[in-house]
């Protein structure tokens, strides 16, 4: 089947409209080369997962990861790399991390602190449990009325081909603890933000409001969370006490960093085209979709449209650091390149599956550029969306620049049953699905890259969706 599959894509590739640039044969060519036989993606995020493993922001694993990639980078042949550094609060999570319900039906729940989470006493702490159903239910709960105890709040996510129920049920981890301890609570366990039924707690960071004291919040995985909510119907009034016992802790000041390569230009001082992903991971996992392989992908992708002949644009790699706990590489970057123009950017952070669907933000200010990259990618099984791109999260420079933006939705029905999880794992990636985005993107990027036109503006950019806040 996926024989077949790429015999009719290279068919439909060498129809196309003779309206494209003179590269685009070689670009055509080469697109569904990396659809039959891409190894750089693989072997990128192979050889992250297993010579580094989990990277945590700010930490030397993270550090080992920035090397490695550097490393990787330059043996491909990429232009300009290095390792720009930045400051960072880091946050670790410590090496105890326990739940137990105590009365009336007592038993071992299992739990993983929340990024940002504060510590408990040593030996943990007792308290009376609260149960929200929502968020919501918890905004509306008296101030005060929480005082001395445990929220716990629960939310009814869906897997989603969009991923849009992240946005739905992510408020419960990245404001429900904060919202629990202005009311007085002295801490929170959520059911786990995710779709999967593993005894794996999803994990990730909260936030506390300003003035407000973080608390210690933990996330129950999904069976042990729905089990607690039975415990709570079979209970007949009687209070249900959690014993909860973790000692994350934050360690002040450290170095973190973004990493970036080129693919040199034949007109280096045309605006460069910006692909994205994140090289930094929670401590987990090895962080194979989330997001080793976005990575991979746009890495191969920039050597893809190398081999197709050398691209008018610089195509520059931009592998930011310490996106999970608070987006600091974007942030940095920014900071640092604000006053460099970025002709377009595009960034790979949903896991490994296939693209189904592409955006931009330049529908109507480049309708043109739009139809053209639209009809590329139809040959490859992706949809024309109608929303306008908003950008990854590691794509602050682009949209502080108001600039212009594309979005390659990757099916994320199964995304969320690994996300911040241990499963996420190499042997979760699909190579085939794998190659499929990389063929796009070196389709995407190859277009882009080799557009002489530098009316690349973007029109107005949304609001960042929620699926950002990581």
């Amino acid at each position: 089947m996926h024989k077949t599959l790429t015999a009719l894509i290279a068919l439909s590739l060498a129809s196309m409209s003779t309206t494209a640039t003179a590269d685009t044969p070689a670009l055509e060519a080469q697109a569904v080369r990396a659809l039959e036989n891409d190894t750089h993606a693989w072997h990128f995020v192979e050889g992250l997962t297993t010579e580094v493993g989990p990277r945590q922001a700010g930490t030397e694993a993270e550090a080992r990861a920035r090397a490695w990639s550097m490393a990787w980078l330059k043996d491909k042949g990429f232009a300009n790399v290095a390792d720009e550094p930045f400051t960072m609060d880091t946050w670790v999570p410590g090496d105890i991390a326990r739940a137990r319900v105590t009365a009336p039906f007592a038993q071992d729940l299992v739990v993983l602190p929340l990024g940002n989470s504060a510590a408990t006493p040593a030996g943990g702490f007792e308290a009376e449990v609260v149960f929200f159903r929502t968020v919501d239910d918890l905004r509306a709960a008296p101030e005060g009325s929480l005082k001395g105890k445990i929220a716990y709040i629960s939310h009814q996510m869906r897997p989603a081909q969009d991923g849009s129920h992240y946005g739905f049920a992510g408020p419960v981890r990245w404001v429900g603890p904060g919202i629990a301890a202005s009311k007085g609570a002295i801490g929170a366990v959520i059911k786990s933000v995710g779709t999967d039924h593993h005894r794996n707690p999803h994990t990730g960071g909260t936030s506390f409001p300003a003035g407000v004291t973080p608390i210690p919040a933990g996330a129950l995985s999904l069976p042990d969370a729905e089990n607690l909510e039975r415990m709570f119907e079979r209970a007949g009034g009687k209070p249900v006490m959690l014993k909860l016992e973790m000692n994350p802790r934050q360690i002040g000041a450290t170095r973190s960093g973004n990493v970036v390569g080129e693919i040199v230009g034949r007109n280096p001082s045309l605006p460069p085209v910006l692909l994205a992903c994140h090289i930094d991971s929670w401590w987990n996992a090895p962080g194979a979709f989330d997001d080793g392989a976005g990575c991979a992908i746009i890495s191969a992708a920039a050597l893809h449209v190398k081999q197709a002949g050398q691209p008018l644009r610089t195509i520059r790699v931009l592998l930011a650091g310490a996106e999970e706990t608070g987006l600091w590489g974007s942030r940095a970057y920014s900071d640092a390149h604000i006053d460099e123009a970025i002709a377009v950017g595009i960034e790979s952070d949903f896991g490994a599956d296939r693209i189904w669907r592409f955006e931009s933000n330049f529908r109507e200010s480049n309708p043109a550029l739009h139809k053209r990259i639209a009809a590329a990618v139809a040959r490859f099984g992706v949809s024309n969306g109608n929303d306008a791109a908003t950008g990854g999260a590691d794509l602050n420079i682009v949209r502080d620049q108001k600039g212009a933006l594309i979005d390659l939705q990757q099916d994320g029905l199964r995304y969320f049953d690994l996300h911040h999880t241990p499963d996420d794992t190499l042997d979760k990636i699909d190579p085939v699905q794998l190659r499929q985005n990389v063929a796009v993107w070196t389709m995407v990027v190859g277009i882009l890259a080799n557009e002489a036109s530098s009316i690349l503006t973007g029109g107005p950019i949304p609001s960042a969706p929620a699926i950002m806040q990581d």
